[in-house]
C-alpha cells in the first residue's frame, strides 16, 4: 500500500518536476540553468518510478493519472530540446535506436504480419486464378515473365540515376506509409497490405514461370535491408495511430505528443537502411554474380541486421546524470 508520508514526500519532486516543466514551455528550455536541466532530467527518471509503484496500488490511481500527464509533457520538452550533432546522430543509431527498435517491435510485428497476410492472399489468387496476375501487373510485365525475361535488366545500365531513383522512391513509399498513420492507420494498413498482395502475386507469376530462383536472387541482396526498414516504417504510422486511437488517460493531444516523437524515431531507422538498400538494388542485385553468391551475402547482411537491433550495447555514462539516493524512497 502507498502510504501518506510517502505519497507527500513525493509530491515535493512532483511539484518541482511541474515548476521546471512551466519555465520551459513559459520562456524555452534555455530559460533553465545547466544543474536545473540535469534535476528535470533526473526528476522525470524518478518520477516514471513513481508512476510504477502508484500503477500497482488500486489507492494510487488519480495520482498515476497525474504524474502520467505531468510525464507527458517532461517527455516532449526533454526530447524536443535535444541538438542534433554528428556525434549525436553517431550516438542515437549506436546506442539508442536499438532499444526503440525493441521497445516498440509489436508495431514492426503488426506491419510485417500485415504484409505477410497480403502476400499469401496474392499466391493464393494466382495460383487459383492466373487470370487475377494479369489484372493486378498488367499485360506487359506479365508478358515480360511468361518470356522468362527480368524486368530489372535495364538498371545495370544507368547504376548511379537508378540509385538515386530506386532510394527516392522507397523512401516515399516509408515516409507515406508512417504519414498515413494519421488516417487511424487505415492507410498504413492498406499500404502495407496492397505491397505484401504485389510481393504475392508476382512470386506465384514468377514461380508459374520457372524464374524463382531469377525474382529472388534480384529480391534478397537489398530486399534483407528494404523490406524490414519498410516495415519498420509501417509499424511508426501503426504507433501513431494508437495514439490517436487510444489516448488513455492523457488528453488525445498529449497522447499524439508522445506517441508521434516515438513513432518518428522509429522511422529514423528505416533511412539509413533504404539508402544502402538503394545502393545495392542499383549496383548488386541485377548484375550477374551467381545467385548463391547474392543469397550469401543476403543471409550475411540479413545476420548483422538482426545482431544490430537486437543486441544491448552499453551506452556511456552522460555526465550529470547520476542516480540520487531521493530516487530510491519505497513505498511504505
Amino acid at each position: 500500500m502507498i502510504s501518506t508520508y510517502w505519497l507527500e514526500r513525493r509530491k515535493t519532486y512532483w511539484n518541482r518536476l511541474e515548476s521546471l516543466l512551466a519555465t520551459a514551455t513559459k520562456h524555452g528550455v534555455r530559460a533553465l540553468h545547466r544543474s536545473e536541466l540535469r534535476e528535470l532530467g533526473l526528476l522525470y527518471r524518478q518520477s516514471a518510478t513513481d508512476l510504477s509503484a502508484l500503477r500497482e496500488d488500486p489507492g494510487g490511481q488519480q495520482f498515476a493519472r497525474y504524474l502520467n500527464q505531468l510525464l507527458g509533457r517532461a517527455h516532449n520538452i526533454i526530447y524536443s530540446a535535444r541538438k542534433s550533432s554528428p556525434i549525436g546522430i553517431l550516438r542515437f543509431y549506436r546506442y539508442e535506436y536499438p532499444a526503440i527498435f525493441r521497445r516498440l517491435y509489436l508495431y514492426f510485428g503488426a506491419a510485417l504480419a500485415l504484409f505477410a497476410a497480403g502476400a499469401v492472399l496474392g499466391v493464393v489468387l494466382t495460383a487459383a486464378s492466373p487470370e487475377f496476375m494479369h489484372r493486378v501487373l498488367g499485360p506487359h510485365m506479365v508478358d515480360t515473365i511468361e518470356r522468362k525475361q527480368m524486368w530489372t535488366h535495364s538498371i545495370v545500365s544507368i547504376k548511379p540515376l537508378a540509385s538515386s531513383r530506386i532510394m527516392t522512391n522507397n523512401m516515399s513509399v516509408a515516409f507515406i506509409a508512417f504519414a498515413a498513420g494519421i488516417t487511424a492507420g487505415v492507410g498504413s494498413i492498406f499500404l502495407l497490405f496492397f505491397n505484401g498482395l504485389m510481393m504475392g502475386v508476382i512470386s506465384a507469376a514468377c514461380s508459374m514461370s520457372g524464374m524463382s530462383v531469377s525474382l529472388w536472387s534480384f529480391v534478397a541482396p537489398h530486399g534483407v535491408l528494404e523490406l524490414p526498414a519498410i516495415f519498420i516504417a509501417g509499424g511508426a504510422g501503426l504507433r501513431l495511430a494508437h495514439a490517436l486511437l487510444f489516448p488513455g488517460v492523457l488528453s488525445r493531444r498529449d497522447s499524439l505528443a508522445i506517441g508521434g516523437n516515438e513513432a518518428v524515431r522509429l522511422l529514423l531507422g528505416s533511412i539509413p537502411m533504404l539508402m544502402i538498400a538503394g545502393v545495392i538494388e542499383a549496383f548488386f542485385s541485377p548484375t550477374d554474380v551467381p545467385a548463391g553468391m547474392k543469397f550469401l551475402f543476403a543471409g550475411a547482411l540479413f545476420s548483422l541486421l538482426v545482431i544490430y537491433l537486437a543486441a544491448s550495447p552499453l551506452r556511456p555514462t552522460t555526465a550529470g546524470f547520476v542516480p540520487s539516493p531521493k530516487g530510491s524512497d519505497s513505498a511504505a
